[in-house]
């Protein structure tokens, strides 16, 4: 279904889901690694010391090698769900890390991150992005709510080829990436 000229967002996630769906997780891993190689390449990366990464679901770019890869190079920080919100929690090791209460996602223990400002870099994961730099994610809203308060960090999307559209619905609160990044 479209409107105003914009596939809507149902439409478009399950569009999305049914194509990732088509690609073996091995090949998801491989271009995982292309893409994950542009992030460690971009300047903004390469100068950063505090970096938000993600721990990727088996259907999003996969980012544990290259989390692994930085934790003891940067102060690498992953999200951890909290009821609506996402708390910030320092990677030091994959020994530091526990099932995540709400999606089964392993998360990072210790105290949490509240320094927000000194973040320098942020890679998001996404449903969807166009090439203007908007993001679509899963729904919920977390990392727009995120984002908003990290004005200062460098918003970078990370999404295989097939997640890239001209363009896609986007509403007042989506805050969009600073660039995204695909294979």
């Amino acid at each position: 279904m479209f409107v105003n000229g914009f596939m809507d967002k149902k439409e478009l996630r399950k569009q999305v889901r049914i194509a990732k769906a088509l690609v073996p997780l091995e090949e998801k891993i491989s271009r995982s690694e292309k893409i994950m190689t542009k992030v460690g390449e971009l300047e903004q990366f390469k100068s950063a010391n505090t970096v938000l990464l993600y721990w990727s679901m088996d259907d999003e770019v996969s980012t544990h090698a290259f989390v692994n890869m930085w934790y003891k190079k940067k102060n690498i920080l992953l999200p951890c769900v909290e009821g609506d919100d996402l708390l910030l929690r320092r990677y030091s090791g994959p020994s530091s890390m526990t099932k995540g209460p709400q999606f089964g996602i392993p998360e990072p223990t210790g105290s949490v991150f509240e320094k927000l400002d000194e973040i320098d870099i942020i890679v998001v994961p996404g449903v969807a992005f166009d090439k203007c730099g908007n993001r679509m994610g899963r729904g919920r809203g977390f990392y727009d709510r995120l984002l908003k308060t990290t004005p200062n960090a460098y918003k970078v999307g990370v999404a295989f080829d097939f997640q890239i559209y001209d363009s896609i619905p986007t509403e007042s609160f989506d805050v969009p990436m600073d660039c995204v990044v695909s294979e």
